[in-house]
């Protein structure tokens, strides 16, 4: 199985900010993302892209109060990419 871990950054329903990582697994029938802060998970149903796993993770926590979502990719395997990735802001 392959994996990629995007870094995300939002501000919480309290107003704090934070940052977590979104582990992305990736096997022969998508992507599916991995997203915890405190109490709170998610996951996303499998996707034929990262983009389309990232936005459901994105959807769910701002229908929780979450805002200023934005992600980059960080590893691919134990590739360091995110200096030279952009952020996708949702």
């Amino acid at each position: 199985m392959f994996y990629e871990i995007y870094h995300l950054e939002a501000v919480d329903p309290a107003g704090r900010m934070f940052n977590r990582n979104i582990n992305v697994s990736v096997d022969e029938y998508g992507y599916t993302g991995h997203f915890s802060y405190e109490a709170f998970s998610s996951q996303s149903g499998v996707y034929p892209s990262v983009d389309e796993a990232l936005a459901e993770i994105a959807a769910k926590i701002k229908k929780k109060g979450f805002h200023d979502i934005r992600t980059r990719l960080n590893f691919r395997e134990e590739r360091y990419l995110a200096e030279r990735e952009p952020w996708v802001y949702y």
